[in-house]
């Protein structure tokens, strides 16, 4: 088999991985979200616990983040359909809620760990962290810093025509920015922080959990402290699995993006496939 056939080959794993895929994780992802916020949003005793509200938020953003970032991938995979080429506007907004969403349910990951770790505490002024009122202000807040931190993405990123082949990409001509979104932005914010921040915190929530039983608590509050801490251990964990492989292959792939050899090229994209499912899993459990 020639070299062009192996890379065809390899290139269409890749993009089957990608579409079948990616398309279970993006039914069951919308379809979980859905459910998640019906459940968080009709239960009283959700609607009034912060962390309960975090995970609102999360699954929130997880949909559009499913709806805007892997559903594209899919129709460009399977279809060879990229609305990003055919228009500026969803060029720009595509990226721009992007990092929006990215941001805003790991952000919601870290402060539901967060608090967690204060509403099991054994201390009582470390307790009255864990408080509705200030879900609402957090949320509000890093809404704000990350609705700011994407409005270079609107700027930078465009429509432009490669002079060899004339075929439209949405990229950044910017190498400054491009660095940034390598390295700051996907293997920083969105990778390294929040993976030590939930590890951090959940480990020592769990810790806690262990031994509230130890401690004089209502029953009702202590059972609803375990069950969202295994759903906040459990988001976590699956942090952990799905996003490590993710940012180690596109750090590396990002450094050596300028390879020739073809096989290469070839094994990068079907690693890098199975990687980008990994990564989105995280989004729709």
């Amino acid at each position: 088999m020639s070299s062009s056939a192996i890379v065809a080959a390899q290139t269409l794993i890749a993009q089957n991985i990608i579409l079948y895929g990616g398309a279970i994780i993006l039914v069951l992802g919308v379809l979980g979200g859905c459910l998640n916020t019906i459940v968080f949003t009709s239960l009283r005793t959700f609607r009034e616990n912060s962390c309960a509200y975090y995970l609102l938020i999360m699954s929130i953003v997880n949909i559009g983040q499913l709806l805007t970032g892997l559903l594209s991938r899919i129709m460009i995979s399977g279809f060879a359909i990229d609305w990003t080429q055919a228009s500026l506007f969803y060029c720009k907004f595509r990226y721009f809620i992007f990092q929006l969403s990215t941001l805003l349910s790991f952000t919601s990951l870290c402060l539901a760990t967060i608090d967690q770790y204060f509403a099991t505490c054994s201390i009582l002024r470390w307790q009255q962290w864990s408080n509705i009122k200030y879900s609402h202000r957090l949320i509000g807040l890093f809404l704000i810093i990350w609705l700011l931190h994407g409005i270079p993405f609107l700027f930078f990123y465009s429509l432009v025509k490669l002079p060899t082949t004339d075929i439209i990409f949405c990229t950044s001509m910017n190498s400054v920015f491009l660095k940034y979104y390598s390295y700051g932005f996907v293997l920083i914010l969105s990778g390294l922080l929040p993976v030590l921040i939930t590890g951090v915190f959940g480990f020592l929530a769990y810790h806690n959990v262990r031994n509230i039983a130890y401690r004089t608590v209502p029953l009702v509050r202590r059972e609803l402290d375990k069950q969202l801490t295994v759903m906040v251990l459990t988001q976590v964990i699956c942090n952990c699995f799905s996003i490590i492989p993710y940012i180690t292959v596109n750090t590396i792939a990002s450094s050596y993006s300028s390879t020739i050899n073809p096989n290469v090229i070839g094994i990068v994209q079907i690693i890098a496939a199975v990687t980008i499912c990994l990564y989105y899993i995280f989004f729709a459990v």
